[in-house]
């Protein structure tokens, strides 16, 4: 009869709402799961948008500690103290590198064709590229780190991108060195009134400048192309991660600020072709060895600019797990709310903490607990 299914019913939903009460006595953040964790039945008595809504203030209620150079500077700065120290031993490398002679490659009258080009002047000299190679981009870390406090992000910024420059510039003087290619101005170089002179075996016998003669042997690969590649490339993967330029919303206006960095990169190793100081080989590999070794030292750092936390360094959102697990003392610094930030740490960190034999709950449905393991535990309780 009907009125044996509507006893039955109340008396299920009692036994339920008792349980239930009992489990969320135990542990607090229960409430959250309701509407992730119970299947979608549209109780006349529950507001499920009061529901989603304490779901929304429980993610705006975690408070991320701002990390500045005075509060943690020191602190990571020592954790990463062996890398700067070989950081400066990559720079003693590249100091010797420069005092090398390169392998001076046979050269004979025929070859002569293509290295006839004039010796001009460099359209961007060597000390501009250490401008917008290296202080630009450090420039832009600054103006971001005075935006959002995070000496994380400007630590590793800064620290990524001088390893990207240093170890492209000691890979593409090592190549430099031992290719020994001459460059397509060395008739000049090598002849500066015009009068060519062999030896006996047909290889040039060179009466200019000696220092004009051994930047002469370092055509391959272009070192402007690589170094410009190196840092803007770096540059390039850092804001396209902090401008989200791959959220998946189509904004593709966003990609105007990412590959303006790279096209700066390549005017400046079309200009070497241009200036006849590289053949575009040179060009090319130098390009491509930048570039490839930018990726690495970001990657190092910062999550690729395609993950939904590609924002961020890693360090950061380590901080973030310590400090949801109560491992980590906040900072003695200012406590700032970053809604965009809160929301995307909420929506990704995993909660393993224990209460009693309960687990916390997180906003993850896939960390919900079952209704099962919920009359377990009460039944357990009861016992």
């Amino acid at each position: 009869m009907p009125w044996r299914n509507v006893v039955g019913s109340l008396f299920c939903f009692k036994i339920f709402g008792g349980r239930f009460q009992v489990a969320s006595q135990r542990s607090p953040q229960l409430s959250s799961i309701t509407s992730d964790c119970i299947p979608p039945i549209n109780f006349p008595l529950i507001d499920h948008h009061n529901q989603e809504q304490q779901k929304n203030n429980r993610m705006r209620e975690v408070q991320l500690g701002s990390h500045t150079l005075r509060s943690d500077g020191v602190t990571v700065a020592r954790i990463h103290m062996h890398d700067w120290f070989i950081f400066l031993l990559l720079v003693l490398i590249e100091f010797i590198l420069n005092l090398s002679h390169p392998f001076y490659r046979y050269v004979g009258k025929d070859m002569m064709t293509d290295l006839k080009f004039p010796f001009k002047d460099n359209t961007v000299p060597f000390w501009a590229v250490h401008i917008y190679a290296v202080l630009l981009p450090i420039a832009v870390f600054l103006f971001v780190y005075w935006r959002r406090k995070d000496v994380y992000d400007l630590h590793h910024a800064i620290l990524g991108l001088l390893y990207s420059v240093l170890v492209t510039a000691v890979i593409t003087d090592a190549i430099k060195i031992a290719v020994g290619r001459p460059r397509p101005n060395f008739f000049w170089r090598c002849f500066p009134d015009g009068k060519d002179v062999y030896d006996k075996l047909g290889n040039v016998v060179c009466h200019g400048d000696e220092h004009v003669i051994k930047e002469g042997h370092k055509s391959f690969p272009s070192g402007h192309t690589s170094l410009s590649f190196a840092g803007l490339g770096f540059l390039s993967l850092y804001l396209s991660g902090k401008i989200k330029a791959f959220d998946q919303r189509g904004h593709i206006a966003k990609l105007c600020i990412v590959f303006l960095p790279l096209l700066f990169a390549a005017l400046v190793g079309i200009s070497r072709v241009d200036d006849y100081w590289h053949h575009w080989q040179d060009v090319f590999a130098g390009g491509l060895l930048g570039l490839v070794i930018s990726t690495f030292c970001y990657l190092q750092f910062f999550p690729p600019p395609y993950k939904s936390q590609g924002w961020g360094p890693y360090a950061y959102f380590r901080e973030l797990d310590m400090l949801a697990t109560n491992t980590r003392p906040p900072t003695n610094g200012t406590f700032v709310v970053n809604q965009e930030d809160v929301e995307r740490q909420t929506g990704n960190e995993g909660d393993d903490r224990s209460n009693g034999r309960f687990l916390l709950l997180s906003t993850d449905s896939n960390s919900c607990l079952s209704m099962q393991e919920i009359e377990i535990e009460s039944e357990t309780e009861g016992k």
